[in-house]
């Protein structure tokens, strides 16, 4: 149980009576949008301090596909390191693409990176692992970079692959992306021939997403996570995202 969770059931127990579930239900995801904003933070500025090296996570020998992590907008790869750790415990290759530095440019541009990055290593087979925006890029990825058959699949955790509707709230040309029908989201989801190769992990409240990251055709594991950072670092994330992996390369 949650420290919300919990502070919703001793005020329902001290005032005698069941408090409205729709009151409940707000009261903790509050308290969980709270705890997601403090995780991001703390994420950010220990990615500064700690600075691992992405060599550390590459293995010169891999049985499996190589991992690529595709951080959100604004994130470093740093971002994605209780992920990363994981997938490298499990024997996986994990590739961070540094060229995308904190992923502010358009998604063409990042998947063109990513491209380009691939090809430069020599990777013969891969899977991507995203975050948000990054699964976006992983999407285009799949849809117009991926002729030679590279790419064998997208895990993307909390991607808003339907757009956000908080996006037109805010005025910053980057996340323009992100609205519902946006011209980059509409030419996306006419590639739905992708979306098979596509494993969409979400939660049961994501703060940014409200019409959560849920994907026809794509292979759709929801889990009862609350927020849109935090989720990175909770084992129920971790075991859907290997179970991902599992399922595209199985």
């Amino acid at each position: 149980m949650t420290g919300g969770e919990r502070r919703a059931s001793r005020a329902s127990a001290g005032t005698g009576r069941t408090a409205p579930r729709w009151l409940a239900e707000a009261g903790i995801n509050l308290d969980a949008w709270v705890r997601d904003y403090a995780y991001a933070l703390r994420s950010q500025a220990s990615g500064g301090i700690r600075r691992p090296t992405p060599r550390r996570y590459r293995l010169s020998t891999p049985e499996s596909p190589s991992i690529l992590l595709l951080p959100g907008i604004y994130e470093t790869w740093t971002f994605m390191l209780p992920v990363a750790d994981v997938l490298r415990a499990e024997g996986y290759d994990v590739h961070a693409v540094l060229d995308l530095g904190r992923n502010g440019g358009t998604i063409e541009d990042m998947a063109e990176l990513v491209d380009a990055y691939i090809r430069r290593e020599g990777i013969a087979h891969c899977m991507l692992v995203a975050h948000s925006k990054g699964g976006l890029i992983g999407k285009l990825l799949l849809a117009r970079h991926n002729e030679a058959g590279v790419i064998q699949g997208l895990v993307a955790i909390n991607t808003p692959f339907a757009g956000s509707p908080l996006a037109r709230l805010l005025p910053f040309p980057a996340l323009r992306v992100f609205r519902p029908r946006s011209p980059e989201l509409v030419e996306l989801a006419a590639s739905r021939e992708v979306d098979r190769n596509i494993v969409s992990i979400y939660g049961r409240f994501d703060p940014h997403i409200p019409g959560g990251s849920h994907l026809d055709g794509a292979h759709n594991i929801q889990l009862e996570t609350r927020g849109h950072f935090r989720p990175l670092a909770d084992p129920r994330v971790h075991g859907a995202v290997l179970e991902g992996v599992r399922h595209l390369t199985g």
